[in-house]
């Protein structure tokens, strides 16, 4: 059989190995999209906080905190970008299927640094708003919340589809 030909046990679809590769990568952009949207707003509303009156009412904690979300929310965004450069550093050397390699674990790594921003987030607000525990409580909920439905429930799903 031919490298590029369809192979039997394939998930049904009658493509090549290309043209796996390009729907791989194709689908793979439209996720990045998405994310990279939420997480490019998610990293200007924190560079924007410093600026307002109230910063400086922050305690030690809740400004370390918050620098540690402004990190964490600039690496996500690296993170989501990283594939777009790849493919234009690779861009007409064959290596598609590389690149949604690569991509797939960039987008992988993006979402856990994602999921930490977004609880950190919300942890720094209820603990400005109302109290320490209150933002402790709120994180670890959040936590909790995320990684069931980004990694638990597609686990559960992934185990009943038909192989």
């Amino acid at each position: 059989m031919h490298e590029h030909e369809a192979q039997p046990g394939d998930d049904g679809r009658d493509e090549t190995h290309n043209e796996r590769a390009d729907r791989n990568w194709n689908e793979l952009l439209q996720e990045l999209r998405v994310t990279q949207t939420g997480t490019q707003i998610l990293t200007g509303f924190l560079l924007t906080i410093p600026f307002q009156q109230r910063f400086e009412d922050l305690d030690a904690y809740q400004k370390d905190l918050y620098l540690v979300l402004v990190v964490l929310a600039v690496l996500a965004t690296a993170l989501f970008v990283a594939p777009v450069s790849l493919h234009r550093v690779l861009f007409r050397r064959r290596l598609k299927p590389e690149l949604v390699t690569a991509g797939n674990r960039f987008a992988r790594a993006g979402l856990v640094v994602l999921a930490l921003v977004m609880a950190g987030s919300a942890m720094l607000i209820f603990d400005v708003v109302l109290t320490r525990e209150a933002g402790i409580t709120v994180g670890i909920s959040s936590i909790v919340l995320l990684v069931a439905s980004w990694w638990v429930v597609p686990k559960l799903l992934a185990r009943r589809a038909p192989d």
